[in-house]
């Protein structure tokens, strides 16, 4: 036999003989060139060509065109907002008058018949060929029921030559109902809840609010409980939260601004704000930081905002104030504060802040002046302990003779096995990591993680001689501070402070400390919140300002609005234009 017998698959066509082999590289390999090509980078094009074994002048076999093609079309479907998508598939951003060309875009711009939850629902109306656009989860169905209900008794007689007029002004049972001419428009609006009527032959839409949203109960804040006072909280709703400062704040010149955020999460932004109260340049600038914000979009909220427009780079320390209680934002609102709703956060910012702000607590204002003066005291006593104890400590133990003979009883009477600096790092980061574990421990084992951490940290640490006795109770008071903070960002941010106050103590002792110190004030000084100090009262020092920060004044006594606010009607118990003197 010869060797074409053999083998029988060396046999070849003779018009293959003929041609000239110019790709002898396994199949395999050119397989997954190609599909590096098609679907890869503009970078990677060239890395797919050596993958199949080809070189980028080559000629590519069968699929070259193809891969190109395809690669030269998902670049042209790229778009930064939904117009463009639009203009892309039907070359206009208006509406069609055919239903079908106006399904066929939907289908390529939000995924009809790709998401389960996307719907475009083609009925015959008194005659007239209509499609109704919704998102399912977001419609309500008992309001959607009606309209089409009332719709499907009509006949074609009943309308007018002009359907789309008729149905809008006409026959459909609902409030709030308005038209839009654009695709684009109407598609954003649909995918906030609303729900729109296309009607074949119009290049109109008819768009319904038909919005609900999921929504817990509004409850009690964690972070700022009271003792006495209302339990109702934000919630992740925006129109919930508007509704619960609206409820107290009943004044026609409460303002509610909407603008949206992301191209591609639209995220509505509520500037909240009183007219005739308010500085309106601070509102003017605020709401154009926020329009002129260019990102993708906002999934994490108020967070996001507050670095896209405030805090930029890396301060640590919090430059607005952010609360879950209606009742704390009507009150500043009612200072001439400016409050930004973010859609599915649960709290507020408010803007201007200061330092000072961020001190006090809504229950001080539930208690009597005395006892709410006497626990403001008792808080600024915590959150100083949770600066400045540990780094006094170990000054006094580092430098003895600044201790005075009064405070003998102070310092280590035994010496643990490690420097105490490494300690006290220790236990730090020790606190931190127990607090990130009761964070994400459930509820039933808090209790079973708590005892564990108070045997490990609190007696065999201390008995094995890891640390001694001062460097875990003073840790504990610092960290009791920390939590006595109303604004857990700024317990965080004091913290970081109170870490780098150690670390210079133990380095240059006095100096460092002295140093750290003058740099922190520095610091908080150069801050500015909009435009105004962030120490004030302090610097620039106000007199009326500060003994409102340290006394808790009867409600009938305090009558001015803080100046710092630049409001436009300081006086708060009776209007006098003759009295422009601020506090």
């Amino acid at each position: 036999m010869n060797e074409h017998e053999n083998n029988p698959s060396s046999e070849k066509d003779p018009a293959e003989q003929s041609m000239p082999t110019r790709y002898s590289v396994p199949e395999d390999s050119v397989r997954k060139g190609q599909e590096r090509i098609i679907s890869g980078s503009d970078e990677e094009f060239d890395d797919g060509l050596e993958d199949s074994g080809i070189s980028a002048g080559e000629e590519l076999p069968g699929i070259s065109d193809k891969g190109k093609a395809q690669k030269q079309k998902e670049k042209k479907e790229e778009s930064d907002s939904v117009e463009e998508s639009v203009i892309y598939w039907q070359q206009t951003d208006d509406i069609s008058d055919s239903l079908n060309r106006t399904k066929a875009t939907l289908q390529e711009v939000v995924g009809l018949g790709k998401s389960f939850d996307i719907v475009f629902r083609e009925m015959n109306l008194a005659g007239q060929k209509t499609g109704l656009f919704s998102v399912n989860g977001f419609a309500k169905d008992n309001i959607l029921l009606e309209i089409l209900k009332r719709l499907t008794y009509l006949s074609a007689e009943q309308l007018s030559t002009d359907a789309l007029k008729s149905f809008f002004e006409c026959y459909i049972p609902h409030i709030q109902v308005e038209v839009d001419k654009k695709l684009s428009s109407t598609i954003n609006k649909v995918l906030t809840g609303m729900s729109a009527l296309f009607i074949e032959g119009e290049h109109t839409a008819i768009v319904m609010d038909t919005r609900t949203f999921p929504v817990r109960s509004p409850e009690e804040p964690s972070i700022e409980r009271v003792v006495r006072g209302a339990r109702d909280g934000f919630t992740e709703t925006l129109l919930t939260n508007i509704t619960l400062v609206r409820r107290r704040l009943r004044d026609p010149g409460f303002i509610t601004d909407l603008v949206q955020v992301g191209r591609r999460t639209r995220t509505d932004v509520c500037i909240a704000y009183i007219d005739d109260i308010v500085d309106k340049v601070q509102v003017d600038s605020i709401r154009e930081k926020i329009k002129g914000l260019d990102i993708e979009g906002l999934p994490l909220a108020d967070k996001q905002l507050e670095e896209g427009i405030i805090n930029k780079g890396w301060h640590p320390y919090p430059l607005v104030r952010y609360s879950e209680r209606p009742d704390v934002v009507s009150a500043h609102l009612l200072e001439g504060r400016v409050a930004v709703f973010v859609d599915t956060s649960p709290s507020v910012m408010i803007m201007p802040t200061t330092f000072f702000d961020l001190l006090q607590h809504a229950e001080e204002n539930r208690q009597t002046p005395f006892m709410g003066t006497y626990l403001r005291w008792i808080r600024f006593l915590g959150i100083f302990a949770s600066l400045f104890l540990l780094p006094l400590w170990l000054l006094i133990v580092l430098n003895p003779e600044l201790k005075p003979p009064f405070l003998d009883i102070i310092g280590p009477h035994d010496k643990g096995r490690v420097p105490l600096l490494v300690q006290f790092l220790m236990v730090e980061f020790g606190v931190d990591l127990l607090r990130l574990a009761a964070v994400h421990t459930p509820t039933p084992l808090a209790s079973a993680m708590g005892l564990i951490a108070a045997i490990l940290v609190g007696d065999i640490a201390v008995k094995s001689g890891l640390f001694i006795n001062e460097v875990v109770l003073y840790m504990a008071v610092a960290a009791i501070g920390m939590y006595a903070t109303p604004s857990y960002e700024l317990g965080l941010a004091n913290r970081m402070v109170r870490l780098v106050l150690l670390v210079a103590v133990a380095i240059f002792k006095v100096q460092g400390f002295v140093v750290g110190t003058t740099l922190l004030i520095l610091l908080l000084t150069l801050n500015r919140s909009y435009n105004s100090s962030y120490l004030w009262p302090f610097i620039p020092f106000n007199a009326k300002g500060m003994a409102n920060v340290l006394f808790r004044f009867p409600l009938l006594e305090s009558k001015k609005r803080p100046s710092f606010n630049k409001p436009k009607d300081n006086t708060r118990m009776a209007p006098n234009p003759d009295n422009t003197d601020q506090t």
